[in-house]
This record gives structure tokens, sequence and C-alpha cells, in this order.
């Protein structure tokens, strides 16, 4: 039995101070669950603060993105070894990533790596957006995406890797996949590739989380299918009570 993992992408939200006001509200519910793995990714410049909120509690805390070189002339990136000064999680190939910023396959692999070398793990971002679902498309748009973005990556290292299975057009809208279609995606695409790049073994022990529209109402109806192991969260993770609400369903599964 995988341990359910719940993160939130707090994205282009919150000042440091309610970044800091935030987590201080979230931290006392969620220290009383256990059973369940836990990170919140702030801003970047709020990552220091939360950071330090978190130190000896159960909350990790994670970065958005992450650049590939270690150092020098690249303007505004952020280099793997800072991010793990303070970091356990980075967030690669995000779908807003992806459609505004130019993020490819191949630069997910790029960052993959680099965020691996540094010790971080990764929540490797997956998804098709609404016109691909609708032309059937979905199968090999996730396909292309793990066996791009995870190429030349061995079974010792996808042990510190998560895939976020995000369908575009159920993020932010309101719109979910149903429980039985996001499943169902983890369960025949996902995991089966899985298995054929890292073998059985490792494939089984790795976690897919379901993003997209994740609220406390449909979150143990996610969470209860067979091969959805913990939720990448937006919206409902910038209020206290809905994230924890949410990794409480989660703990009861």
């Amino acid at each position: 039995m995988r341990k359910l993992f719940v993160a939130g992408n707090w994205k282009m939200n919150l000042t440091i101070a309610e970044a800091k006001a935030l987590v201080s509200e979230m931290l006392p519910e969620l220290e009383q669950i256990d059973n369940v793995d836990q990170a919140v990714c702030p801003s970047y410049l709020a990552i220091p603060a939360v950071a330090d909120f978190c130190k000896g509690t159960g909350l990790k805390v994670g970065a958005q993105n992450v650049y590939w070189e270690k150092s020098g002339a690249y303007t505004a990136e952020v280099a793997p070894d800072m991010v793990a000064e303070m970091c356990d999680y980075v967030i690669v190939g995000h779908s807003e990533r992806r459609a505004l910023f130019g993020e490819t396959d191949e630069t997910v692999n790029k960052r993959l790596k680099a965020a691996l070398e540094a010790g971080l793990d990764v929540i490797v971002c997956v998804g098709e957006t609404l016109a691909e679902n609708q032309s059937g498309q979905t199968k090999a748009v996730v396909t292309r995406q793990i066996e791009k973005g995870l190429a030349d990556i061995t079974a010792e290292q996808a042990a510190h890797i998560t895939i976020a299975y995000e369908p575009v057009w159920a993020i932010g809208t309101g719109l979910a996949a149903t429980p039985e279609d996001a499943n169902n995606v983890h369960k025949d695409v996902i995991r089966p590739l899985l298995r054929k790049q890292f073998g059985e073994a490792r494939a089984e022990t790795m976690r897919i989380q379901y993003g997209g529209s994740i609220k406390p109402n449909n979150a143990k109806e996610l969470f209860s299918m067979s091969d959805i192991d913990g939720g990448l969260v937006g919206g409902a993770s910038l209020k206290a009570a809905s994230f924890w609400a949410i990794v409480k369903a989660a703990s009861e599964i």
C-alpha cells in the first residue's frame, strides 16, 4: 500500500506575510495527520519564510520550478542547489509552464535530471488539453510526455519521482475528471509506462497524483481509486480549512 501524498501548489499567489499566515494556520491541523505525506509549494520569495515555519514538522516545502544549469548568466532563473538548500520537492512540467512559458518534454527532462542530481524529490506533471481529450489523444499525449520527460532516468532515481496527472482542461476551471476516468489514465496509461521503464517493483511503489480542481467534496472519492495516490492541489490549497480537509480525506483511505 502506497502512502498517499498531497501537495499544494500556491502558484503566483500570496505575499510573504500571507504565506506565513497561511502555513501557521494550516500546521496545527496538518500535524495531527501522520499517515499522509504533505507539502506546500510557495513562490520562490516566500520559500525561506515557509521553510522556517515548517522546520521540525511533517509539512515539507517545494518549489514550483527549477533551472537545469548549476550557475551562470541565466537572469531570473534558480539553480537546483539553490532550491535544495531550502526545499524537499520541486514541481517540473506544470501545464502552465508548458502553455505560457514554452516548456517542452525535453526541457522537463533536463530540469528533472538536474533536480534529482541536487537531491530533490520531483513532481513531474503530465496531462492533455481539452482539444486533445475530446479528440481521443489522451493516451498518446501522456505517453509522449512520460517517455520523453523521463528519458534516461533509472529505477533508482525513479524512487524520488512522483507523477502528477493534471488534465489541463480541469485546472482552475471547476471541472474535474471523474474519479473513474482519472484512475483509468493512471492505471491503464501511466502505470504501465512506469512498469516498462522501471520494472514492476519500482512502478508499484511510485505515486501518481491527480491534479485538477480537487476540492474537499471530491477528494475522498478520487483518493479511493486504486491508482490515485494523492493530489497536487491548486486553488483549494490557498485556504487552510480546505487543504486540511483534502489531506484528512487522504488520511481516511
